[in-house]
């Protein structure tokens, strides 16, 4: 019989890397944001907004995650974040290890927000902790109402679900408020916000509970130094 003794270690070696990264983000007193989403749900557009929305009230920086090009990396640059880019390089997400070289390239001092935007991926990404305070997926109505009960875990353990290209729900077959019901009935505690990203419509309560949580963890981090 053939013994497979892969998964464990290489969890275990995350895990690890995961635990440094929140030891240094607690020291720094940065919020950091696991941003994820399938391949076309408009994450990097929503990513854009918010950074367009935050410039002068909060100082944020961007670690982006493909597995090949930086293209998206080029469209933060030009919103004036620093940013970082990782590729993969066929890996399908980004996992903790990769995060702490990266971090090094950062003023940790100066952040108050660090938004890492996860490899377009509604399965691996949920399965790997990055030392990130909070997890959001944005998810678009062009995508229907189905993926919640089909990819149940990355909305299980978000804190946030952003229902994008609201602009374009008359539009599609999406049932929104069945979308919504699943999506609560996976993970009661889901703070649901509908946006659009090319619209640039709904970002306020977004806006509001990420400023909120930078908050909550600056006097944490103040109270524990």
């Amino acid at each position: 019989m053939v013994k497979v003794r892969l998964a464990a270690p290489v969890l275990q070696q995350n895990e690890e890397a995961a635990r440094e990264n929140r030891i240094s983000f607690q020291k720094h007193g940065i919020f950091v944001l696991n941003l994820m989403s399938s391949p076309g749900s408009g994450k990097t557009s929503t990513l854009e907004r918010t950074i367009e929305h935050l410039a002068g009230s909060l100082n944020l920086a961007v670690i982006e995650g493909d597995i090949y090009t930086t293209r998206d990396a080029e469209r933060i640059e030009k919103r004036g974040a620093p940013v970082v880019q990782i590729n993969t390089a066929g890996s399908c997400h980004l996992d903790a290890r990769m995060i702490k070289p990266a971090l090094e390239d950062f003023d940790l001092g100066k952040l108050d927000l660090l938004i890492i935007e996860n490899v377009g991926n509604l399965v691996c990404p949920a399965e790997f902790d990055l030392g990130e305070d909070a997890r959001a997926v944005v998810l678009s109505v062009t995508e229907g109402s189905d993926k919640p009960m089909k990819y149940p875990l990355i909305f299980r353990q978000a804190q946030v679900v952003l229902i994008n290209k609201m602009d374009l729900l008359p539009y599609t077959d999406c049932d929104l408020p069945l979308l919504e019901k699943e999506l609560k009935s996976i993970n009661p505690e889901l703070e649901l916000f509908q946006i659009s990203a090319r619209e640039n419509t709904g970002f306020s309560p977004w806006l509001e509970w990420l400023k909120k949580q930078v908050k909550i963890k600056k006097q944490t981090a103040d109270q524990t130094s």
